[in-house]
């Protein structure tokens, strides 16, 4: 059997130990390779037909099918590839070395999908594929000396057809863990804070965000589009997922230390990843988009809740105007740790809270704190309102920052002051 291996979009997974690998049954359809010559670094290109292929005046659908095993019960496969027109498949290889039978699809134009439909469930769709596919024994190849898929791509009009079978690894890959990206994007996390998932496969949706019927009264939902999330071994609070990013609100009551987190989906779970729980890991909102030359904005809203505490003319996206000794900002925040009374994670908070031992500066001067708590409506989202001292010199990068429970901030943010 001719045996090669491709990758979707260029990027080549490496299999866990404990992959939930699906094993592709033969598809009965012909799989067809015609190889386009070597390209300027000497490698082998071709391009590739999936088994049958329709023309509907607009787009060409080809489909590759069969049965698999491996992943729950089993069921079907589908590759499917959708592009314009009724010319030669956009589905390209690339062969390194050119005598390789290893190599790296990508698609030039349309869509490239592969589909499971399990025998007791509905069709799903994986965004992220490593694994293998083998020709059968009887493959034919013409217009090359040495049948094979290296030979194929470095030969002008080169083919090499048959029906094929092969192996995919379904399993979600976790490549890192950090808190919030908005809020400090830090390494450590803490228990009912926001943490930002990155890797492959860590959904079989293209992209899903938690609405009302996700819910459950005031309980948010553990599950979205089939991803599911634990760390140290209790669910997370998922509010959205894509193959290549998931936002979790991490569950109370998880020890501090070294911590497992593991991302699971119908390809099954990920190997685990191993993370520092702190008691809190604080971060206040100023996303990249707040940084603005001086330095890294907060995002401080006036009183009004409309009108940003940014130097007049950064940003013609939202009201600004700078903050003046005396007046009450609103900041937001996620990482605190525990309020009283105790609220949990992923609920919806609707009671009255208040968090201890906090302390801003601004300029260096004690600012008055008015309110630090759980904000009302939200999960896992503090508030802070907090008075701009008085007699603060005017100055577009006065440093603003804060202690919790005597620990310093971890971040360098600015707020801008006027007279």
């Amino acid at each position: 059997m001719r045996l090669w291996k491709f990758a979707l979009s260029a990027v080549l997974l490496t299999s866990a130990s404990d992959a939930a690998v699906v094993t592709l049954g033969t598809s009965n359809q012909p799989f067809v390779l015609t190889g386009t010559g070597i390209n300027a670094s000497g490698s082998g290109t071709a391009r590739m037909t999936l088994g049958s292929c329709t023309y509907d005046g607009t787009n060409t659908t080809c489909v590759l099918s069969g049965p698999y095993t491996g992943l729950g019960n089993g069921g079907v496969y589908k590759f499917t590839a959708v592009y314009p027109g009724n010319g030669p498949s956009p589905l390209s290889a690339i062969t390194t070395p050119p005598s390789s039978d290893s190599f790296t699809l990508s698609v030039t134009a349309g869509s490239f999908a592969f589909t499971l439909t399990p025998t007791d469930g509905k069709e799903t769709q994986f965004y992220d594929l490593s694994g293998f596919i083998r020709y059968g024994a009887s493959a034919t190849c013409s217009g090359v000396s040495t049948c094979g898929v290296g030979a194929v791509s470095q030969s002008q009009g080169g083919v090499i057809t048959g029906v094929v079978t092969g192996q995919w690894d379904t399993t979600p890959v976790v490549n890192a863990v950090i808190s919030a990206s908005a809020f400090g994007s830090f390494s450590a996390i803490s228990p009912a804070t926001w943490i930002e998932i990155y890797g492959t496969n860590l959904a079989t949706v293209f992209s899903q965000t938690w609405a009302g019927g996700d819910f459950n009264g005031n309980n948010a939902p553990s599950a979205i589009g089939g991803t599911t999330v634990t760390v140290a071994g209790k669910p997370g609070f998922i509010d959205y997922v894509s193959p290549h990013q998931v936002n979790v609100q991490v569950p109370s009551g998880i020890p501090t230390g070294k911590q497992t987190l593991v991302v699971t989906t119908l390809g099954g779970p990920s190997i685990g990843t191993s993370l520092t729980v702190n008691i809190a890991e604080p971060g206040l909102l100023a996303p990249a988009a707040f940084n603005f030359g001086k330095g890294q904005y907060v995002v401080a809203l006036f009183s009004n809740l409309v009108t940003y505490a940014l130097p007049p003319g950064v940003t013609n996206a939202v009201p600004t105007a700078r903050a003046k000794p005396g007046d009450t900002i609103v900041l937001y925040g996620v990482g605190f740790g525990t309020v009283t009374p105790n609220i949990d994670a992923g609920i919806i908070v609707t009671q009255s809270n208040a968090l201890n031992g906090i302390q801003f500066t601004i300029g260096g001067v004690p600012a008055t704190v008015q309110f630090a708590g759980l904000a009302g409506g939200y999960l896992g989202l503090y508030q802070f309102n907090v008075v701009v001292p008085a007699n603060l010199p005017a100055n577009d990068a006065t440093p603003i920052t804060f202690t919790l429970n005597g620990a310093p901030a971890l971040q360098t943010l600015v707020l801008p002051i006027g007279n």
